[in-house]
């Protein structure tokens, strides 16, 4: 098997086409090509007059030891490293995961594939019964505290493009991401495309699949669980409380190692960790808001010409820019034809996120637009000053948008002239339970709307349109990323608690779907390799 980088090929490619361009570059007859499969394809949009497919394909050829191995786009198959999952079916100990979102999911499996029967605790509800809970919330503004867009089964990522781009390393963990999810429902291209996502309407499906397959290897789901303390014996972990259906019950369980899944919002949950020694401490994050353009626009300014080509589909962007005042400002989480989502998880708070199905055929594009804010900007050493730094925001955001969870909403242009909005314009909000018109400056320290103004301004010298005038500002978007970071060792296991493993997003170790699944992945083999050392394996 060898692989063939950088071929560039029209959008409407045909195999045909491929197998003569893929022979021409190996420099034989395209009957000597025995096998063909693309393993990576992406747009390259940078001249809008010659768009084209650059594409990787892995082919078996006849007679490879005649090929032209000095071009650097050529190179023999190196088998890739895969993930051995140790057997630790002798033990007897049940690891407890707190938390079903990317980490959490993937945890559980390795475990369960490990033979360990892991219990999963999860605060919400199934996926099932927290669509019917959500869509509830998006229509009266009812809220349920334990199951929203923040919390139920797969977690924040359920509500979201599905977006799988990272920027960790691609190595057998986020192999065994990526095809864990295909075994689970999640399309196969993931497995190749250079910008994967999957879509809510396929997480919707994909998430309890991954729970059925954790129970078929002898794994646990239990819903309506919260952890609300844990029990410590000479800085050891020795058990869990846990409260049930909102805290109606409460019963406590043995447990030597826990897996803390918690994600970016269980705020309650890093309280009960502070006040119980685990240590923690504040780190950077980003607040801001969610802007909405025409999807149309965004694929003319992408694509030119070749806007609303089939092979294209809704075009995205990521965009960054370094200000003069040190301030970072950046796009997050793009969702091309998708909509702005209702994301609060405590009553009497505003927050916003985005999400698209896979189809991406909504009307508007929409992404966070994000100011990066660091610990001396929480004016306070808590470790926890953070999150209280988020909840300012989105309660300001709550009275500003008429306190029924109406989010407040301003023009691009009259944010940038400072005065509030009455109307829109060829944008419409697609924010449930709606909008009301603003003026978000009210709500924002000056750094932060004087940042947002100068990379509007910036930012649309690189993407056309991007500061026009009917462009929406929804706010706010505060839960790009956990505020706290559960200090851990080389061990992933945390340095005050041992049999602690803080994991994922929410302990401050991943920033997306494919990283926080991933360090799921690499603190479940920690907990085997821990276990199998134990018992001298």
């Amino acid at each position: 098997m060898i692989r063939i980088n950088n071929i560039h090929a029209g959008l409407e490619v045909t195999p045909p086409e491929l197998k003569a361009l893929v022979a021409a570059k190996l420099g034989v007859s395209a009957r000597a090509i025995i096998s063909l499969q693309v393993v990576k394809k992406a747009v390259d949009a940078r001249s809008k007059s010659k768009l084209h497919l650059v594409l990787a394909v892995e082919a078996t050829v006849q007679n490879e030891d005649s090929l032209k191995w000095s071009d650097k786009d050529i190179e023999r198959v190196m088998p890739e490293e895969r993930l051995t999952i140790p057997d630790c079916s002798k033990c007897s100990e049940r690891p407890v995961v707190v938390g079903s979102g990317p980490a959490g999911m993937m945890a559980g499996l390795v475990l369960a594939e490990a033979g360990l029967r892991p219990i999963v605790l999860e605060r919400g509800r199934p996926v099932e019964e927290r669509l019917q809970d959500v869509d509830l919330f998006w229509k009266t503004g009812h809220l349920k505290p334990e199951s929203n867009v923040q919390f139920g089964e797969g977690g924040a990522g359920t509500f979201s493009d599905g977006k799988l781009m990272t920027g960790i390393k691609k190595d057998c963990y986020v192999h065994k991401v990526f095809e864990a999810f295909v075994a689970a429902g999640a399309p196969a291209d993931i497995l190749y495309l250079a910008k994967p996502h999957i879509g809510t309407d396929k997480l919707a499906v994909m998430v309890p699949n991954m729970r059925r397959r954790i129970e078929a290897l002898g794994g646990e789901y239990r819903f309506g669980h919260k952890l609300q303390g844990l029990k410590i014996k000479d800085g050891k972990l020795i058990g869990i409380e846990v409260g049930i259906n909102g805290g109606e019950e409460k019963l406590e369980m043995a447990c030597s190692r826990l897996v803390l899944a918690i994600g970016h919002s269980a705020r309650d949950t890093f309280e009960m960790l502070n006040a119980a020694g685990v240590a923690m401490e504040a780190k950077p994050f980003s607040v801001g808001v969610r802007i909405e353009h025409k999807q149309k626009m965004i694929d003319e300014a992408q694509y030119g010409s070749w806007a609303g080509h089939q092979a294209l589909g809704a075009a995205d962007y990521k965009l960054a820019v370094h200000l003069p005042n040190g301030r970072s400002v950046y796009t997050f989480c793009m969702c091309p034809g998708g909509e702005v989502v209702a994301a609060a998880s405590e009553e009497g708070r505003v927050v916003t996120n985005g999400m698209s199905c896979y189809a991406r055929n909504k009307p508007n594009a929409n992404a966070a637009l994000l100011v990066g804010v660091t610990p001396k900007d929480y004016a306070s050493p808590h470790p926890l000053a953070g999150m209280y730094f988020q909840r300012k925001f989105e309660e300001a955001a709550f009275r500003l948008g008429g306190g029924d969870y109406k989010a407040p909403a301003q023009t691009v242009g009259d944010f940038l002239r400072g005065r509030p909005s009455v109307k829109f314009g060829a944008v419409r909000p697609s924010y449930t339970p709606g909008v009301r018109p603003a003026n978000l400056h009210k709500i924002m320290p000056k750094y932060m709307s004087e940042s947002l103004g100068a990379a509007l301004v910036e930012m649309n010298k690189k993407l056309r349109g991007f500061a026009s005038f009917d462009a929406v500002l929804t706010g706010m978007e505060t839960r790009s990323s956990s505020p706290i970071r559960i200090v851990r060792g080389a061990d992933l296991m945390s340095v005050s608690v041992e049999g602690l493993y803080p994991c994922g997003e929410g302990a401050g170790y991943a920033g997306g779907i494919t990283s926080a699944a991933a360090d799921g992945v690499k603190t479940a083999m920690a907990i085997c390799d821990a276990i199998n050392k134990r018992s001298g394996n």
